[in-house]
């Protein structure tokens, strides 16, 4: 195929005008669609891995970290402890809708566990771990583990296979989590005719864990988890009566045989917070990328200055970051009804981990009554993902972020946040996250003017 050459400055205005026609939308989907991320300025598949796998799978080579295998469960405890991820946050999936399904039925349920950095799939006999880790740099990066004892174990990163699933319309095309909810029959096979839902905070709890084991107290909510549908149809509506409030799986399946016997409907809710902030995350941080990548060819056709700043850019930029300032503020949270309270433990342990202000406040303080979190902003502020964000990104973050807060902007989609919690999110924010900018630091007071209704 042959490529007109650019002849003249009017020539290369008029493509460039073009190519920025592309981005003054501000849809950022289009902007960095499926697989571009495999090109400069990300390059997924081709730059070294940085996150807490990659750095334990270098102790292992040092000689500087062991993971011992056990003849029940291999390496998983070794590993779980390795990279400080609680036995508290097991959920347990039946769906056939990872890696190993052959493994995967709704007596053979796949055991998830997590943390703010790494989650770690399990199936009984299964071949390998799952592992998928939180990157700074390049989103979600895939390994698995060999399950059979030997001297050095690897963690091996994987790419093709994993990302079929995990870099798609799901993930917004970036590398990233996805949790969903469907009917599944009693061999664990989804039942697709009947629908599939990519779930996060917004989605209403009566959708929810389809295909997941669910142990915990909820009142009167209603979801579909612990549900198997014994038929090759699913006939509406379902009655799931048996699948609600269930504090025992053993009478589903062999309990025993799993770290612990719970698949707690707290770490559930948790999970799919963390997993739309993260992507939320790594949108903004590749749309940073990419916007200055290329800018920076635009500007190089239009021979300005290599850092001339392209009103397209931040757009870009701005608009990415407004849909990370919204999940991390819960907007469109779905409301919950009644106090929902978990089975395993996990609930003390997320707390324990928080970080507090110095009356005691975080970030981490869960309600479970009306909503998720008693201060409705996101502890994955804190994360390593949030500060590897570029600096552009960050700024424009703490800017949006404080117009809500400060009450500059009063928009309809924050209206779910009353003065107080303005406030007290600001305080906490002010006293426990560093490096705030200059703005942050006049007295939270100061500001709150506005009466709660």
């Amino acid at each position: 195929m042959l490529v007109p050459v650019i002849r003249s400055r009017t020539s290369a205005l008029s493509l460039t005008l073009l190519l920025l026609a592309n981005f003054s939308s501000g849809n950022i989907h289009s902007a960095m669609a499926a697989d571009e991320f495999e090109k400069p300025p990300i390059s997924y598949s081709s730059i070294a891995a940085d996150n807490c796998v990659s750095r334990l799978q270098q102790q292992l080579e040092a000689g500087s970290k062991v993971l011992n295998h056990d003849d029940q469960h291999g390496y998983l405890s070794s590993l779980l402890t390795a990279l400080d991820v609680p036995v508290e946050s097991q959920m347990l999936v039946f769906s056939k809708t990872s890696l190993q399904q052959r493994r995967i039925t709704p007596r053979t349920p796949r055991a998830i566990y997590f943390n703010e950095n790494v989650y770690v799939g399990y199936c009984q006999s299964g071949d390998v771990l799952e592992l998928s880790a939180v990157d700074p740099m390049l989103g979600t990066v895939f390994y698995t583990m060999d399950q059979d004892a030997t001297v050095k174990p690897q963690l091996q990163r994987r790419n093709d296979n994993c990302l079929v699933c995990h870099s798609s319309s799901r993930t917004g095309g970036i590398p990233g989590h996805v949790v969903r909810s469907l009917y599944v029959d009693a061999g664990g096979q989804p039942l697709f005719s009947a629908g599939s839902r990519t779930v996060d905070h917004t989605t209403p709890i009566k959708e929810r864990w389809g295909g997941w084991y669910v142990t915990g107290t909820h009142g009167e909510q209603s979801h579909v988890g612990n549900l198997i549908i014994r038929s090759n149809r699913v006939v509406e509506p379902v009655d799931n009566t048996e699948g609600q409030n269930v504090t025992d799986l053993a009478s589903r399946f062999k309990v025993e045989r799993y770290m612990t016997p719970h698949s707690d409907i707290v770490a559930l809710m948790v999970l799919e917070h963390q997993t739309l902030v993260q992507n939320c995350i790594t949108k903004a941080n590749f749309a940073t990328r990419q916007a200055f990548h290329d800018q920076k060819a635009m500007n190089k056709v239009l021979e300005y200055p290599e850092d001339h700043q392209l009103d397209s850019t931040a757009r870009r930029i701005t608009n990415s970051v407004k849909d990370l300032v919204e999940a991390v503020l819960f907007v469109d949270e779905a409301p919950l009804t009644s106090l929902i309270s978990g089975t395993s433990g996990y609930t003390e342990m997320f707390s324990k981990s928080a970080v507090r202000d110095s009356t005691g406040r975080s970030l981490k303080d869960l309600d479970m009554n009306r909503r998720m979190f008693k201060y409705p902003c996101s502890y994955l502020i804190y994360s390593d993902a949030f500060d590897g964000l570029p600096q552009q990104t960050q700024d424009e973050f703490w800017k949006q972020l404080w117009a809500v807060l400060s009450n500059d902007n009063q928009a309809q989609e924050f209206a779910h946040l009353a003065a107080s919690d303005r406030l007290a999110i600001a305080e906490i924010i002010q006293q426990t996250k560093p490096n705030l900018p200059d703005y942050w630091n006049p007295p939270a007071a100061a500001r709150a003017t506005s009466v709660d209704q």
